[in-house]
This record gives C-alpha cells, structure tokens and sequence, in this order.
C-alpha cells in the first residue's frame, strides 16, 4: 500500500533539487529563492543550511566534498563549512539556472532560463569535472527535471512551460545529444512538468507543478501511475532511503496563500511503491 506523509516539515518559498546522499544518509534539497542548500538527516530531522548570496537551482555533492552550486550567476563551489568560491559567472542580468544532476561520468548538467520565462531565453549546460563549460542545447525556455536511462543510453529533459519531457540518445561517454524527440506531453489543468527522477525499471517520476501529484511515465511515454499529494505544487523527486524504495518530493509555498496547517514547502516522503532508485552521480571537479 503506498503512504504519503511527511519526511521534512518546512515552509520552503521554492523546494526544489532534491538528492539522495547514500553514504551520508542525508537528503540535500535547496530552496530556489532563499539561496539555501539544506541537508537533512531523516532520523533525527536535524538540517543543517548553508546560505548562499545567489539564488539556487540545485547542488550536487562533489566527490572531493561539499557541493557544486548551480546559481543565478552560473557555477560555484560551496565547502560543507558555508565558504562559497564562484568558478563561471555564464548568465547576464534577468538569467539564473534552474534544475541540474550530474551524469555517471561526473558532468553537471544544468538548465539556465530567463527569469520571465522568455520563449528561447533558456539553454542546457555542462559542466566538465576540469570545470570547463559548454552549451549542448539553446533555444528552451524552461528546463527543468532531467535524468538517464539506467544505462545511460537516453536523456530526458524536462521544458516545464511547454509543458512537454523530451528524450534524445546519449552517448555516455560525451556530452553529445541525438535524435531530439518529445516523449510525453502535459495537457493545460493537469499541472506543469517540473523536476523529475529515473527508477531502476527505466521509468520517470515527474512532479506536476499546480497539479499536486507526481506521476509515472514510462520510457515509451505512456502514464501509468499518479500519486495524489497534499500539497500543491510538488517541485522534484528522487528515491532514498533504505533499498532507495522511498520517493522523496519537494514542494513549494511561493504564490500561494496556505493556511498554518499547510504542507505546501515541506518535502513529503512516498512509500509502499514497487520499485526503488539508483544511486545519486557525483560530481568529479
């Protein structure tokens, strides 16, 4: 039986990039518009934040320690202690980056994204582990939840205000990109497609953004679950916890107006499901 309740209580403006520290046993998620980089023990509920002076799309563990930040600015490192080094100032005024995972060979991938949402104002970035940086797509306008296939061989890319997942081949050994095409489209009322995460079984678990549910998608793109959540704008997804059998979502309270009992902000925990994850990628710079 699937139970859906509570994993973080908290009044998040916009939860978001959730990531599953497996040798940690922690659950990092940031708050988009705060600037903050939470990590949390789910034993014990202690988080601890680090508080960056940008806004952040997400923040991947690096293998050497601490975090790659993905920021309004572009990319920085950010040390467990709170000391933050800016490395690519990418993106001019009204531009940040939105949502970013690393691949299995170390690379960050990360979506930039006007601030108003311009049609074409949004590109897909990687960041080599030598923190060079390239382009591999443009002309987007809101990249979002991005993931692999289990053997690396399909990307997915979420562009939320088109409400559409794409798919392209992926060589896992490069950062190139082939035969572009649309998975799965989201119709008006059923929420955007936002974050997402890939389970072991090859499926994708998107979060609806003002639809209040995540829903699984299969690789050839049909729907084959929904899970209804208490909150209404669930932001991301990953599994974690034992077996990784847990899905964890962020959500968001920005635009809303809950009452004190709310739950929208907090990150919900779901479990009970027939599957489970994989294990997070590190980013190698």
């Amino acid at each position: 039986m699937t139970v859906v309740d509570v994993a973080v209580p908290a009044r998040a403006r916009v939860g978001e990039g959730p990531h599953w520290d497996g040798a940690a046993q922690l659950l990092h998620w940031v708050d988009i518009l705060a600037g903050q980089i939470h990590s949390t023990a789910l034993d014990t509920q202690n988080t601890r934040t680090l508080q960056l002076p940008w806004l952040v799309g997400a923040a991947v563990p690096r293998r050497i320690g601490g975090f790659v930040a993905a920021t309004s600015d572009g990319f920085a490192e950010v040390d467990l202690d709170g000391t933050y080094r800016a490395r690519h100032n990418l993106l001019g005024p009204g531009a940040r980056m939105n949502d970013a995972a690393c691949d299995s060979r170390g690379r960050l991938w990360a979506g930039s994204t006007d601030m108003e949402f311009a049609p074409g104002g949004g590109a897909l970035h990687v960041l080599h582990p030598d923190w060079t940086t390239q382009v591999v797509l443009d002309d987007l306008t809101l990249p979002n939840g991005l993931g692999w296939s289990p053997d690396g061989a399909v990307f997915y890319l979420v562009d939320t205000v088109e409400r559409h997942v794409l798919a392209f081949d992926a060589d896992p050994d490069t950062a190139v990109l082939s035969r572009r095409r649309v998975l799965a489209r989201f119709p008006e009322g059923a929420g955007q497609p936002d974050g997402l995460c890939v389970d072991a079984r090859g499926n994708l678990w998107i979060a609806l953004w003002g639809g209040s549910q995540v829903v699984r998608v299969t690789p050839d793109g049909k729907t084959r679950e929904r899970l209804a959540l208490p909150v209404t704008q669930p932001s991301s997804c990953v599994f974690g916890g034992p077996g990784a059998a847990t899905l964890f979502v962020t959500s968001a309270r920005e635009g809303l107006d809950p009452g004190d009992g709310s739950l929208d902000g907090s990150v919900l925990r779901v479990s009970g499901l027939d599957t489970f994850g994989l294990p997070g990628n590190l980013f190698d710079g």
